[in-house]
């Protein structure tokens, strides 16, 4: 019974499934974080042209 539990692959699957996922929301973390500050940059230039016309 020991050896079937060591040898079920089952539980490994789902672990990489886990660690796949949790790098995809790191990533898009990251990605928006990076576009965010460049936006608010966009957006703060757009409301001081807006505030001089």
């Amino acid at each position: 019974m020991l050896t079937k539990l060591w040898n079920d692959q089952r539980g490994v699957t789902a672990i990489e499934y886990g660690l796949i996922a949790a790098l995809i929301a790191v990533a898009i973390i990251g990605i928006l974080t990076a576009v965010g500050g460049s936006l608010k940059g966009v957006f703060g230039a757009v409301n001081t042209q807006l505030g001089t016309a």
